[in-house]
């Protein structure tokens, strides 16, 4: 838990020292100028499609993810019950 703070107060510090930097390029403000260049219709369309076919990409990687490991927990649930019958077979 410690490590965790730790990382996260480095990474906000990070963030909070790069940010003047990252804005210290806007000579004109509200003038529709981002880092890509001018926001026109296409591009926001263009960012808008993208963002549609991410997040359904996004989902279905992370459910392929976790039916991975899903079966793999069932695999070692099954041997570790399969190993703990066995041991007991004996008796007396």
């Amino acid at each position: 838990m410690k490590r965790a703070l730790k990382i996260f107060a480095t990474a906000s510090l990070l963030l909070l020292l790069a940010a003047p930097a990252a804005l210290a390029d806007a000579q004109e403000p509200l003038s529709g100028m981002g880092s890509y260049g001018e926001a026109g219709d296409k591009v926001i369309t263009n960012v808008g499609f993208i963002v549609l076919a991410f997040f359904p990409l996004l989902i279905l990687c992370l459910s392929l993810i976790q039916w991975q490991l899903d079966k793999r927990k069932d695999r070692r649930k099954a041997l570790a019950k399969h190993v703990g019958a066995s041991r007991w077979d004996g008796g007396w």
